[in-house]
């Protein structure tokens, strides 16, 4: 008599929160390189919300610009969060974090967050209206994420669906929106759905090919003109490669309402050795 083996059921969130600051990884984290580390953007939205947070108990309520900085890979583990407020003024707050496993530091962040205010500016300045992204995500392709290691992962996390280009065929935008929350029982804050979003911009609009390429970002910044507004995000992203192993990639980042700001991420690549 013949066994079939069924596939392990879906978490139903990426983390699972033990306290304020520590949190359970599941297999909804899993990167597309490594059955045991995580893709880096769903561990840099888990420390955006903390931060954000944190802001907002000082009512500056939209983070203007995240940086992180990944220092090794998170593994699917238990991880700890460290904020520390560095500055805070009338209208301006300046953080950093960590996040930690198993007592190792795996990634750092900073951040600015902005008191917010009703400004009114002129109707007639260059670059206004703010652009739009290429199509809506109702009139836009679903699509699935290219590379997975045939188990339960981010591609799982996350719905995408193609605005423009082809996936991993050079400059593309895509629009993102969480299939599961983030921690469970917390409904995303809106810097949470940018992060898990934007560190997949490298690999969307990836111009080198994967088999014969490493091309790995070591670090994420986002800065916006304004929190995001609803559940989709779009990213539309190209990537930049230069002759001494670097490269960039860098994104302009959508909501339905239009541009909310931009991303980059620093490259590192190198050909792949055989065997």
């Amino acid at each position: 008599m013949s066994m079939t083996a069924s596939r392990a059921p879906i978490p139903s969130s990426a983390y699972v929160a033990r306290d304020a600051t520590r949190f359970d990884s599941t297999e909804l984290t899993r990167g597309p390189w490594d059955p045991g580390y995580q893709h880096a953007g769903p561990g840099i939205a888990l420390v955006a919300g903390a931060i954000a947070r944190a802001a907002a108990a000082l009512d500056m309520r939209h983070i203007a610009r995240l940086t992180a900085n990944l220092i090794r890979p998170i593994p699917i583990a238990p991880l700890s969060i460290e904020i520390q407020t560095d500055y805070a003024g009338r209208n301006v707050a300046h953080f950093s974090a960590r996040l930690v496993s198993a007592e190792r530091e795996v990634a750092r962040f900073t951040a600015v967050a902005q008191r917010p205010a009703e400004v009114l500016v002129p109707t007639q300045l260059a670059g206004h209206p703010h652009p739009q992204a290429a199509r809506s995500p109702e009139t836009s392709e679903a699509i699935v994420f290219p590379h997975t290691l045939g188990r339960v992962g981010y591609h799982e996390l996350v719905e995408l669906r193609m605005a423009e280009g082809i996936l991993t065929r050079g400059p593309c935008a895509v629009w993102f929106r969480l299939r599961h929350p983030l921690v469970e029982g917390e409904v995303p804050d809106p810097i949470v759905r940018v992060a898990v979003a934007a560190d997949s911009g490298n690999g969307i609009s990836a111009v080198l090919d994967f088999r014969r390429y490493i091309f790995v970002n070591s670090d994420l910044t986002i800065n916006l003109l304004r929190p995001a507004q609803g559940e989709w995000i779009c990213i539309d992203a190209r990537t930049l490669v230069g002759p001494g192993g670097g490269g960039i990639a860098e994104a302009r980042i959508f909501d339905r309402t239009g541009l909310i700001g931009r991303s980059t991420q620093s490259l590192h690549i190198r050909a792949r050795t055989e065997g």
